[in-house]
């Protein structure tokens, strides 16, 4: 098998204008699916008293990530074999029809299902459009383009709380579905406009069979992670089957891609070096990240108080990080073109945020450690997720250039899921050692009295400081295999 090797391709001349439309369509579309996942998690505890099924909550999202993680690496096949245009089309519609479906369910495995169709569309967004940026953009521009999606998460992450709050009070939960079907419509629009680039595609035949095997073995393997240990007992029957059939189709996969003449998964892409130790980086800084982050509105809640609506706000901090990093790092980026540098940068700060933040929230730091700290983390992670990006783009040649975009963003998503998951677990356990129910109700409860909820406020502020503990050195092992990456010759 030919290991792929790192070409010099520059995007064939394109003009700015062009460019700026489908860029800013890409983003409506990135908008679209990342709005819709904050605006539901605000509105569902007026859908559950709606359409009841309190015991399926937990699906409503499930449903969604587990379609759209799953279904990541196949648009990037599809991508490089039947083009960008007809794939980003493909994934819109299918997302803008599982949200009409969704507005108009009326029990809660309806909204389920629907959410999963949603998911089957979203999952090519991200993927969709990175591979779309690294087509019509030469290396140099590409950081700067880029990231400028992380600046998209940024601003929804913010808004869609807000919008999911004030659509569900004035109209209904109903409303925040159907406002994507405007959105979506005018995305649409921009990029039948504006994406004419033509790519040059591969004639290749459909592996069904490898499809097949690869969305069952991941889907399995999600659903023992985001139900294990909740839902699911780690030792019932649901997680044996799953691991299983994990495991079963893992192993068949495997066999396939040796033998198939057209594997979905082209194995030439995992012996290239740089893809193997982006996915790896990618995995565990994400794994970090929101293993950590996810419980900063438990902290900010139940160890210092502060009420939900104004929680959400204490995380602005890693948003603004994150942006102005961003912005600061395409300017460099295209003088410089160092991009491992500028990612050994960033991991190391992330690294070092992580540790303050455990040091803060274990000893009972205030908002001058805490809030700095956030975002310094915003700052290190912006310097390494779109960097990640086009280093892979780089050292692939067109022909996988999308597969492999594709793949980087599942790895990111899956080690997400693995972070969540893992940082779940030690938080149970940590209650579980103290005899403490984790529970919805806070712990600042007035009833409670006051030795107990000393007690409990003590023992969740020192299990979420490890859950940032082990952040840091999941971090921190990310920024060792960082250091093993090539640097890419300048001008690449």
């Amino acid at each position: 098998m030919t290991q792929i090797t790192s070409p010099k391709e520059a995007a064939a001349p394109t003009s700015e204008r062009e460019i700026r439309n489908v860029y800013l369509a890409l983003m409506v579309v990135l908008g679209l699916g990342a709005l819709d996942q904050s605006i539901v998690a605000t509105a569902l505890p007026r859908i559950v008293s709606d359409l009841g099924g309190m015991a399926h909550l937990s699906w409503v999202v499930t449903a969604y990530v587990l379609a759209s993680t799953a279904t990541m690496p196949l648009y990037g096949k599809l991508a490089d074999q039947y083009g960008r245009r007809p794939m980003i089309f493909t994934a819109l519609i299918t997302f803008l029809l599982g949200s009409a479906l969704c507005g108009l369910a009326s029990n809660m495995t309806e909204l389920i299902v629907c959410r999963a169709i949603q998911g089957l569309g979203s999952g090519g967004f991200m993927p969709l459009a990175q591979i779309i940026i690294g087509d019509l953009v030469p290396p140099k521009e590409r950081a700067r383009r880029q990231g400028m999606i992380a600046m998209v998460f940024a601003i929804t992450s913010v808004l869609g709380p807000v919008l999911g709050g004030v659509m569900t009070d004035l109209l209904s939960w109903h409303s925040i579905f159907y406002i994507n079907l405007p959105l979506g419509g005018v995305a649409f629009y921009a990029i039948a406009r504006s994406l004419h680039k033509p790519v040059r595609t591969h004639a290749h035949r459909i592996d069904y069979l490898g499809s097949v095997l690869l969305t069952g073995s991941i889907v399995s393997l999600l659903l023992m992670l985001a139900l294990g240990g909740t839902e699911w007992a780690w030792d019932g029957p649901e997680i044996q089957v799953c691991a299983v059939l994990t495991v079963a189709l893992g192993g068949w996969l495997v066999f396939h891609l040796r033998h198939a003449a057209e594997p979905v998964l082209p194995p030439d892409l995992f012996q290239n070096r740089v893809f193997n130790i982006a996915s790896v980086v990618m995995v565990l800084t994400f794994m970090g990240l929101m293993g950590a982050s996810v419980f900063f509105p438990l902290f900010f809640q139940l160890v210092m108080g502060i009420s939900p609506a104004h929680s959400g706000l204490m995380t602005v901090a890693m948003m603004a990080g994150m942006i102005l990093s961003t912005t600061l790092n395409g300017r460099v980026l295209a003088r410089s073109g160092k991009y491992k540098q500028v990612q050994l940068a960033g991991l190391s700060v992330a690294v070092v945020s992580f540790a303050v933040l455990a040091w803060g929230m274990n000893s009972g730091q205030g908002y001058f450690v805490i809030e700095p700290a956030i975002f310094m983390l915003g700052m290190g992670l912006g310097l390494v997720m779109p960097n990640m990006t086009v280093v892979v783009q780089n050292a692939l040649p067109m022909s996988r250039r999308g597969v492999g975009t594709a793949m980087l963003t599942f790895f990111r998503s899956f080690g997400g899921l693995l972070g969540v998951t893992g940082s779940g677990a030690i938080l149970a356990r940590q209650l579980h050692l103290h005899g403490i129910e984790m529970a919805a109700a806070g712990t600042r409860d007035a009833t409670m009295a006051p030795a107990l909820q000393a007690v409990t406020v003590a023992v969740y502020r020192h299990a979420i400081a490890n859950i940032f503990a082990a952040g840091a050195v999941i971090v921190l092992a990310g920024l060792i295999v960082l250091l093993f990456l090539p640097e890419p010759a300048q001008g690449e």
